[in-house]
Order: structure tokens, then sequence, then C-alpha cells
């Protein structure tokens, strides 16, 4: 019991630690063979470099691999790194959803008007100044929102067992978190620009940034506002793994004990073609 609360404290406050940060997930292979074991990361940080999160169960909400229409919880260790492990079916590209429960942070009100500049959250701020709180501390709660695409044979470009190349139908198909990023087609196979949705609570969401940045070059990180239908476009300069990241924020509720909700969403994959 003492050894389960010390490290429940201790990821406890990691949580509190990672806040301001990108969350995503990490597969051990991208490009899982039928039947392969597949070792599936947590990690945060930021520029696509980042550090491993243990698992916390009581931390998670959800954590499952939606691959051949059905959805399968991935298992784990408390404590252990990779958070859990998954057997890919290795057909039509794969899904994996993250979803944690919330979890609370105060910031001083300098470090929080300055992490919501960074993540395009200016709206927030004219809030905060409209309500004579641009001094006050930041208190929110915050919820992690993390896919990643797992390619399979039937989503290779080049399977010359598909001639029509039709991308899965998969990633293209929103899974009900409150705030996601949808690809319009299977980034995974395609080889043409990223387009997407950005959805809240199920519900295209203007105005969202939108950044998407390659694991060879973290540097090289993009940056689109969605339109008014929750679109965005990224033409993209090289294959590799990429990561898609948006952050939104909305005022917590009446009987919240804090002042906001953040919403943090990923979606990590492979994309075809040459790195450059």
């Amino acid at each position: 019991m003492m050894k389960r609360l010390a490290l429940s404290a201790a990821l406890l406050l990691a949580c509190g630690e990672l806040q301001a940060h990108d969350f995503w997930i990490e597969p051990s292979t991208f490009h899982p063979l039928p039947g392969t074991v597949v070792r599936v990361g947590l990690r945060v940080g930021q520029n696509f470099i980042g550090d491993a999160v243990p698992r916390y169960s009581d931390g998670i909400a959800q954590f499952y691999i939606r691959q051949d229409g059905k959805d399968e919880p991935i298992e784990g260790a408390d404590g252990g790194d990779p958070a859990g492990f998954l057997r890919a079916s290795g057909e039509a590209t794969a899904v994996i959803a993250y979803r944690s429960a919330g979890s609370p942070i105060t910031l001083p009100a300098a470090e929080f008007e300055a992490y919501l500049h960074q993540y395009g959250l200016e709206r927030v701020i004219a809030e905060r100044a409209k309500r004579g709180e641009s001094g006050k501390s930041g208190q929110e709660r915050f919820y992690r929102y993390a896919k990643a695409l797992l390619a399979g044979a039937k989503s290779s470009p080049d399977n010359k067992s598909s001639p029509d190349n039709k991308p899965a139908p998969a990633p293209s198909r929103p899974l009900g978190l409150d705030y996601e990023i949808v690809p319009d087609d299977d980034p995974a196979a395609h080889l043409g620009p990223l387009r997407g949705r950005v959805l809240y609570q199920g519900k295209p969401l203007a105005g969202a940034l939108v950044v998407a940045t390659p694991r060879d070059q973290p540097t090289g990180a993009l940056r689109v506002r969605s339109d008014d239908q929750g679109a965005f476009s990224f033409a993209l300069p090289r294959g590799g793994v990429w990561l898609i990241t948006s952050v939104h924020m909305v005022r917590a509720s009446f009987f919240s004990t804090e002042d906001w909700d953040s919403l943090w969403a990923s979606l990590t994959f492979d994309r075809p073609g040459p790195p450059q």
C-alpha cells in the first residue's frame, strides 16, 4: 500500500510538471506486421522531443486500439514504460486512442499567460483581461486526448493487392473524444496534403491553432488556424513521422474548483514518402 501511495504521489506530481507541454503516443513501430506485439509509449515534451510518461491507471479514462472494426483495451502495468502493449492485426490502418482523467494545476499569472501565447490561446488572455484577472494565477484542469495511427498492409500506397489505393476509413472517423484532430484521409497512406478537422465535443472548432511537427526536423514546425468549418490543411514537405497538435481552453463549469478546462489533442503517424 505504501509503495502504491508513493507511486501515485510521484505520478500526480509529474502530471503537474507536464502542464503546458505537448503529449503524444509513440508506438515502437508505426508499421507492424500481422500479429506483431507493439509497445505503446506515452510522451510529453516540446518540439517532438519528450520524456516517457509511466502508466498511471487512475489517471486514464480510456486507452485502446480500434482495429478491424473493434475496440480493444491496451493493458499495461502501473509505473511502467511503455504504458501498454497491443497485438496488431497488420491489416488496415488502426487507431490508438488515449483519454486522460482531468488533472488540476495552478500556475503563476505570468507563466500562465506565457503559455497561453505559446499555444495560440490569445482569446483566453483577452477574456482574463476583460474580467480583471490578468494578474491572477491560472487555475485549470487539463485533459489529454492523443491518437496514433498504425499502418497496415492494406493502407500502404505501394501495396499491389489494393489497386484502388483507397484509404482505410478508421483514421477519418471521429472517435467521440471531447477534443480531437480528425484527418480527412489516411495520412499513413495518403501522399498529398494533410487535410483534416478539429472537433470540440463533436462539432467543428473555428480559429484553433494546429501545429504539425516532423520528428526528423522538430524546429521546422508548421502552424495554421482552423477555418469556420474547423478545417485545416498542411502541405507536408517530407515523409516520416509527424506530430499534429492543438490546444483548446474553455471556462470551467460553475461547480468546478478551477477557472478553466484545457484540452490537449494530438495525432502521430508515419507519412509515406522520402524524408526530404
